[in-house]
């Protein structure tokens, strides 16, 4: 879109190419729009209505146009609602329910919308451009400013694709925000230039000037408020029940296409299956990931959940080798550093899935976040309660009950572990106690850095500015609560649904859909108690209640074992990638200049060292995977400048430019 009237059309051959760098997200079919102001390109994966549908989508009057990237599964009675207030409709899809929600309820239209989805609106009439994102941001969505114009898309490696001449950098800030919160944290990215617009926003652009609303924060209540004597745990069981029954069954009716499964053996994705077999029909396919590492392997429980609900099922084996093979590409279509390798493994489940014909998953992300399934929950709440008596003897010895799974646990070494989980216990009343370890831990990693970026970012000023921005109530809430809230904000858009979520199903055209992430599903979570998320040390305890009879009870009672890679080990194992050994060169690290180049080849050198016997610390580890996705991510959108095949046949066409020589299609 140009920022001010008058110049050139926007092009054609750029919205061809922008399209094309991000055919993987729907190659089913496309479409460009464009007048003399905006343009707008669709990639399609068609799963919704696949007989009409097509985006660009315009309005009756052809004044308002829309194209987005997601599903609204509220789509059938929202379409009813609209029918009763007299507006008539041609299509089947939620597409068309999109469009003419926006027209009677404006920006107040998110609020209603159970779904996932990115989504451009272009007013022709009034020159208003709006852009909007789901609530926790499973959809991507990116704006950029150059030349007097606005480009915007589902991956920065479209903008990017739109014209040579946009400036391709790394943004100093969100380079050091990942290196600390795991993910740059919204609106920043790790791109200079390029915003993230945050979840749960709509950004409006007319005269001018940009308007930018919050429409949805996760919020729980007060402390005082969120008592037991309010609930009954039976009465909250079935009503957790009954809302991920109807979660599930909208995500697997709501579709003109099979859907099927992931199964890691966990019982989140054990539960979702378990709900998802019931709507299935005849046919469910579900998929699991397997290890040659068996530290990382669940097929045991895998295997038992596919006998239970009697699913045709299908497995990939996962080797160190493996990993080391794709993380380029991984890389490439997280479009951000990452610090563990497991979006690899989930890169090689998401192609597996589409060659087994299937284009949609059910995926159990969101359940830790939403019913506290994390150990950092446990964590801060052992902390705190030590917090209380900070010298006691007793009560540090609860350390010892988590992260069982770890081959090299923190809490293994009881001396060290006290000393490292008892700082800043006089901290414990503030809000980002129970995270400060880990920021702690991750914000080290910066002395990896360049003298010159050292001297520009400050990792204890990022996490003073991010805790800056909290929700002025969030006081008020419990500890517990607030600790679910920072998990959401920062770990769970920025990395979970980023680069372990949407992205590796993307980058093979399959669509995941997350009924823990279900609107009402979490507006549910976030009132029940916190014993009833966080019973003791029992984590997701009401979620375990829920799944009785759905689920084997050696699943259900299992301790939680996290998804996990190896990391390091991927890299360092014989035979080596040549990319590897490129990258992690001094003279490449000098070339790229985010890390200091003997600090980074002291680290590679370190850890080839102990190849043999595998034990890495859980710093090496990250630093290792962050050093080098880094270097592969500078390489393939900044050196290079990113593009796919430019789109030639495109299903819709409508262009009210036709009288521009340059630009016109074909």
């Amino acid at each position: 879109m140009r920022l001010r009237d008058g110049g050139v059309p926007p092009a054609v051959t750029s919205l061809r190419r922008m399209i094309g760098s991000i055919a993987h997200r729907g190659p089913d079919e496309f479409g460009i729009f464009r007048d003399h102001n905006a343009g707008l390109a669709h990639a399609r994966l068609s799963i919704i209505d696949l007989v009409s549908g097509q985006q660009p989508m315009g309005n009756s009057t052809r004044s308002t146009w829309l194209v987005f990237n997601g599903e609204i599964f509220n789509y059938v009675e929202l379409r009813e609602e609209l029918r009763s207030l007299g507006h008539t409709f041609r299509t089947q899809s939620d597409t068309e329910v999109l469009l003419r929600a926006y027209e009677v309820w404006g920006d107040g239209a998110f609020d209603r919308l159970n779904g996932q989805w990115a989504v451009a609106y272009w007013d022709r009439k009034e020159r208003r451009l709006v852009l909007a994102r789901d609530r926790v941001g499973v959809r991507p969505l990116f704006v950029a400013e150059h030349a007097g114009s606005i480009y915007f898309a589902s991956e920065v490696k479209a903008i990017f694709a739109a014209e040579p001449a946009i400036p391709r950098a790394f943004d100093p800030v969100g380079l050091a925000q990942t290196f600390v919160f795991w993910a740059s944290l919204a609106p920043r990215s790790v791109f200079r230039g390029v915003e993230e617009l945050p979840p749960g926003q709509v950004w409006t652009f007319e005269g001018g000037q940009w308007k930018k609303h919050v429409y949805f924060d996760t919020s729980f209540p007060k402390a005082s408020v969120a008592t037991h004597g309010k609930h009954d745990i039976e009465v909250a069981t079935d009503r957790v029940r009954q809302a991920l029954h109807r979660a599930t069954e909208l995500r697997m009716v709501r579709a003109d296409v099979p859907v099927g499964s992931y199964l890691s053996g966990g019982l989140d994705s054990s539960l979702v299956a378990a709900l998802g077999r019931q709507y299935a029909g005849d046919m469910f396919h579900t998929f699991s990931l397997r290890f040659e590492d068996a530290e990382y392997d669940e097929t045991e429980f895998q295997r038992l959940m596919v006998r239970q609900i009697g699913s045709q099922h299908h497995e990939v084996v996962v080797s160190r080798r493996d990993i080391a093979r794709v993380f380029p590409e991984v890389v490439y279509h997280a479009e951000r550093p990452i610090l563990r390798t497991a979006p690899a493994p989930l890169f090689l489940l998401s192609q597996l899935v589409r060659d087994c014909g299937i284009k949609v998953v059910l995926t159990g992300e969101g359940a830790d976040e939403m019913f506290a399934g994390y150990d950092l929950f446990r964590e801060g709440k052992v902390r705190r309660f030590w917090a209380k008596f900070p010298h006691s003897k007793l009560r540090p010895r609860l350390l010892d009950r988590l992260y069982p799974y770890l081959a090299r646990s923190p809490v293994a070494q009881r001396a060290l572990a006290q000393a490292f989980f008892g700082r800043d216990l006089d901290q414990a009343a503030r809000p980002g106690f129970a995270h400060g370890t880990r920021w702690r831990t991750t914000g080290a990693l910066t002395r990896l850095f360049s003298a010159d970026l050292r001297a520009s970012i400050n990792p204890d000023a990022l996490v003073r500015e991010f805790l800056h921005s909290l929700p002025d109530g969030l006081g008020d809430w419990s500890p517990l609560a607030q600790d679910q809230y920072i998990e959401i904000r920062t770990l769970l858009s920025g990395y979970l649904l980023s680069s372990q979520g949407d992205r590796m199903l993307m980058a093979h055209s399959v669509e995941g859909r997350f009924p823990f992430l279900d609107k009402d599903v979490m507006a549910l979570a976030t009132e029940l108690p916190d014993e009833f998320r966080l019973h003791l040390m029992d984590e997701k305890h009401i979620l375990k209640r829920a799944s009785i009879g759905l689920v084997p009870e050696s699943i259900r009672t299992r301790s939680k074992q996290p998804y996990r890679a190896p990391d390091a080990l991927a890299f360092v194992s014989e035979p080596l990638c040549d990319y590897v050994v490129d990258l992690m060169d001094e003279g490449a690290l000098a070339r790229v200049g985010v890390f200091d180049p003997k600090a980074g080849a002291s680290l590679w050198k370190k850890c080839r060292a102990r190849h043999a016997d595998g034990q890495f610390s859980n710093s090496d580890n990250m630093a290792l995977v962050g050093v080098l996705s880094t270097q592969l991510l500078h390489r393939q959108m900044i050196e290079e400048i990113p593009s796919g095949r430019e789109v030639v046949e495109v299903g819709t066409l409508i262009d009210y430019c036709p009288d521009d020589p340059k630009n016109t299609a074909p």
